[in-house]
C-alpha cells in the first residue's frame, strides 16, 4: 500500500478521459448512469457450520496471495486489477492494468 496524497481525484480523470466520446451521441445517452465499482480482495469456500463459528479475531485465509493484484468490478464484471493506496487517510485503488475487450465483456450478461 502507498500513500497518493498528490494523486488526481477520480472527477478529473473522467472528464479529461470523456473528451475523446463527446463527439459519440450514443455514448453521452450512457454517460450519466451510475454503476457499482467494487475492488476484490479474495475469497474462499467455507461450510455453514465454519461461518458460524466465527468470532471476533478469527482469521479466513483468502485465495489470493499478498503480492497479487486486486479484480477491479464494474457491477460484477471484471474491468482491471489494481493496487491499494491511501489517499489523504482514506482507501482507494490504483489501476495497474486494464482487462482485455473479451474478458470485460464475458462478465457483462447480454439480454436480446
Amino acid at each position: 500500500m502507498s500513500d497518493m496524497t498528490e494523486a488526481p481525484r477520480i472527477e478529473n480523470v473522467q472528464l479529461g478521459q470523456l473528451d475523446r466520446y463527446t463527439d459519440n451521441r450514443q455514448f453521452r445517452l450512457l454517460a450519466d448512469i451510475p454503476v457499482r465499482l467494487s475492488v476484490e480482495v479474495g475469497s474462499t469456500s467455507l461450510k455453514l457450520a465454519e461461518v458460524m463459528d466465527l468470532a471476533e479475531g478469527s482469521i479466513v485465509e483468502l485465495d489470493r496471495q499478498a503480492d497479487e493484484l486486486l479484480d477491479i468490478m464494474v457491477n460484477g464484471a471484471l474491468i482491471a486489477k489494481g493496487e491499494v493506496v491511501t489517499v489523504n487517510g482514506r482507501y482507494g485503488i490504483r489501476i495497474v492494468e486494464v482487462a482485455n475487450t473479451e474478458t470485460r465483456m464475458a462478465g457483462v450478461e447480454r439480454r436480446g
